[in-house]
């Protein structure tokens, strides 16, 4: 619905005053308690900070202060969801009671007949909900409800939990209670997608009929579709609704309304591909899991699951056959970018002797169903473990068809991703069979390999801006340098402690630095030009890491260095420079987007002084990241005067 009259200032007003910013977000994202205020992730952009959303109840604000997004609970709703000022307005008003005013009074039973006609098709789908929930206890429901209580094995607990029924097999039992009894004008039902235009002569019929019936359910707990099941031989196995106002397959996922709490509660979303998995897994207590509806998950499903869940863990469990196999790469395909520059931490679980979900929870205990999960590899390790089923490596064309295969799935993670430094060597070790001679040439191999083939993405490189993508790598060459050339690390610790708005903003990158302080707090190592031994202080990180297996990992990439990383590093004190510069330009870019954000979001008329200040502090960030980029530019200038190579201009490219 899209509104073409103006809003009286009355009702929008109301709206303001009775709409609560908390309960509106917290919809869609997952807030904890922080004080007088609430935090969460932002929805408006990929970021992993859990804490980036503060939203302010005594003001009815929202703001993240990583991307800048502010406002009121309006323009949270017309950001998120894409529409106008006056749907979200009417949508509100409708929510929260507020009697709707128009510029033209004459328009206002127009506006409520729009309203009033998604309401209807709600009542619509609720009414047929209670009646397939009465069909399946009635005398024709019989069959029904013995597949689900003794073939499912489902308590009535869990059928009345997710309103499970049965569509009787009559051609228009369904049409004649809507129509005859209920008195729902004809074209609404076929509206709400339940009946069908015959092909020949006049009239419609059932849509779904001697089916069980499984609702859809909107993240609001509302019938906006339904799945049936076949009990008989008819085909197709599964019938779900069509595209309706309310229901577009490409944006629900079945259960979501009653999962996603439990998604934020444990930090993991489990995806499976029936309906049945799904409520096998709630029943059993594990209700993190919901269903695609049979349709590969794209990219914005995936996103409005990941504002639950606080690590971005989703676990993909589909059959271990090879349809479910080939189920679960499709499934994937929509969301793959994400998985390869790590939003998602996606994990895939194939069940034992090609079981489903339902399947082995029948014979087995949800407590085991938890340790698969544990156990469950992350997508690359299953996509490579796919690649090498069944071949025999000694064989040379099974042998250079899977390294080639291999190499083209690496291909898919950034270069400077420590993921693909772990996965090449992973991948050559598999390849190898255990001859550690041959795994170092194939490690070579693969490194070669994807040297010679430009990364696999759609994205423009990035440019001088505030982006995690940038931090990582300048904080990665100034650690770099700091372990692999002693020689500069006096100068390096000195230039990271006399510098402004300089400080290691990577997790791992953190623990490091830290690492590195405590052990010259404690005489340890030095900032010496001369170790005692080749690789002292790398030798000791790694001792002291090897104890953490997640840290070793996360480290990996910074204590061994690459052939490709050292011909990057050639000079350090330049890389030095310009990494410190590239660092202090982003905290600049982060300073001005706050202060703008806070002056887009104070009402500064009321308090000038505060305005004046913002201002002043934009200009300052302004100023301040013109002479860092000129020294940048300064930093390129004295490494191109040497006859810049390739590996050297992208050290001072973001």
């Amino acid at each position: 619905m899209s509104a073409q009259f103006q809003i009286h200032k009355d009702t929008i007003d109301q709206v303001s005053q009775r709409a609560d910013i908390v309960d509106i977000v917290s919809e869609r994202v997952v807030l904890r308690k922080s004080g007088a205020n609430f935090r969460g992730a932002c929805p408006f952009h990929n970021g992993t900070n859990a804490t980036a959303l503060t939203v302010n109840p005594s003001r009815q604000m929202y703001h993240c202060f990583n991307c800048g997004a502010a406002g009121g609970a309006v323009k949270f709703l017309m950001e998120i969801d894409k529409r106008s000022f006056s749907d979200v307005v009417l949508d509100l008003a409708k929510r929260y009671n507020v009697p709707i005013q128009t510029v033209e009074p004459e328009k206002a039973k127009e506006i409520q007949r729009q309203i009033s006609h998604r309401d209807r098709l709600y009542e619509v789908m609720a009414l047929t909900t209670s009646f397939y929930q009465h069909a399946l206890y009635a005398p024709q429901g019989r069959e029904a409800l013995a597949y689900l209580s003794e073939k499912r094995q489902m308590s009535k607990e869990t059928i009345q939990k997710f309103q499970l029924g049965y569509a009787p097999a009559g051609w228009e039992t369904l049409m004649g209670y809507l129509v005859q009894q209920k008195q729902i004008p004809m074209k609404l039902v076929e509206e709400a997608g339940l009946i069908v235009p015959r092909k020949t002569g006049n009239g419609f019929y059932d849509r779904f009929r001697d089916r069980l019936m499984i609702p859809i359910h909107d993240t609001r707990g509302r019938v906006i579709a339904f799945g049936g099941r076949s009990l008989g031989d008819e085909e197709p196995k599964y019938l779900n609704s069509p595209e309706t106002e309310l229901f577009s397959k490409g944006t629900v996922l079945f259960a979501m309304d009653k999962a996603r709490d439990e998604i934020a509660k444990s930090d993991q979303a489990i995806v499976v591909e029936g309906y049945f998995d799904a409520i096998a897994l709630h029943q059993a207590g594990i209700g993190q899991a919901l269903a695609t509806m049979g349709v590969a998950l794209n990219a914005d499903q995936m996103k409005q699951l990941l504002r639950y869940t606080e690590s971005k863990n989703v676990i993909l469990n589909f059959d271990a056959d090879k349809a479910g196999i080939t189920a679960a790469e499709k499934a994937i395909a929509g969301f793959k970018e994400l998985v390869f520059n790590g939003t998602v931490q996606l994990r895939v679980l194939t069940m034992p002797n090609g079981k489903d979900a339902d399947e082995y929870l029948k014979q087995h205990s949800a407590e085991a169903y938890r340790d698969l999960l544990k156990n469950a590899p992350l997508f690359l390790d299953w996509q490579i473990d796919q690649i090498l089923a069944g071949q025999d490596l000694n064989q040379a064309d099974r042998f250079q068809k899977s390294s080639q295969a291999i190499a083209q799935l690496l291909n898919n993670l950034p270069v400077d991703s420590f993921f693909r430094t772990h996965y090449i060597h992973t991948s050559a070790q598999k390849l190898s069979q255990g001859n550690s001679y041959l795994a170092l040439r194939l490690e070579q191999d693969l490194r070669r390999q994807l040297r010679n083939t430009r990364w696999n993405s759609n994205k423009p490189a990035p440019s001088l801006t505030t982006t995690t993508n940038a931090l990582h790598i300048a904080e990665t060459q100034l650690l770099q340098i700091y372990l692999h050339f002693p020689q500069h690390r006096a100068y390096l610790y000195q230039e990271i402690a006399e510098e402004e708005n300089v400080e290691f903003t990577q997790s791992n990158h953190r623990y490091l630095w830290q690492t590195i302080l405590n052990l010259l707090q404690a005489n340890k190592t030095s900032l010496a030009a001369e170790e005692p031994y080749p690789d002292h202080l790398v030798q000791q990180l790694q001792i002291l890491c090897a104890e953490k297996e997640d840290v070793a990992q996360q480290l990996q990439h910074l204590l061994w260095l690459d052939e490709n990383s050292r011909i990057g590093l050639l000079r350090p004190q330049i890389v030095v420079r310009t990494a410190i510069a590239k660092i202090q330009y982003i905290m600049c870019e982060k300073h001005e987007k706050d202060w703008l954000s806070k002056y887009q979001t104070v009402d500064v008329i009321a308090n000038p002084e505060f305005g004046y200040e913002c201002q002043a502090k934009i200009k300052e960030a302004r100023q301040r990241k013109a002479e860092i980029r000129k020294q940048i530019e300064v930093n390129y200038l004295d490494l191109s005067g040497t006859g810049t190579s390739t590996s050297e201009k992208n050290i001072i490219e973001f």
